[in-house]
């Protein structure tokens, strides 16, 4: 595992030297998942007004208890969910140092005929430099 996210780490610091090196509308995907914990924050309820290409806003939780990488996605001051744990190491390191990662609504799953509506639905984010 800690060799996955130092990996990612390298990669993000590859992608963050090459962002800055090229034309400021040059947009660099660097991550790329579904969102963990959908269920738990405020998706369910602002589900009917999210939209694919919605801009997310990045929010870095270094004191969560549960994760020290944690980054928290929400779409217009309402917390959605986070960035996977397996995933989130590059982009806590990027946040951490003040990278300008911008995130947006990449698709948006609804699932029907599934019992649970939480577990009906998917949504999967990007990350970018732009």
């Amino acid at each position: 595992m800690r060799s996955a996210n130092s990996a990612a780490a390298l990669l993000l610091s590859a992608a963050l030297g090459a962002a800055q090196a090229n034309e400021p509308s040059v947009r660099l995907l660097v991550h790329s998942a579904p969102l963990a914990g959908l269920r738990y924050y405020a998706a369910g309820e602002l589900w009917p007004a999210l939209g694919v290409g919605d801009r997310l806003s990045l929010e870095r939780e270094a004191g969560n208890p549960h994760d020290p990488n944690a980054v928290a996605v929400a779409w217009r001051g309402r917390k959605l969910g986070y960035v996977p744990r397996r995933d989130n190491a590059a982009l806590a390191w990027g946040l951490d140092r003040g990278e300008p990662l911008q995130a947006r609504i990449s698709r948006l799953v609804s699932y029907p005929g599934r019992a649970h509506p939480y577990r009906a639905r998917r949504l999967e984010i990007e990350v970018f430099l732009e």
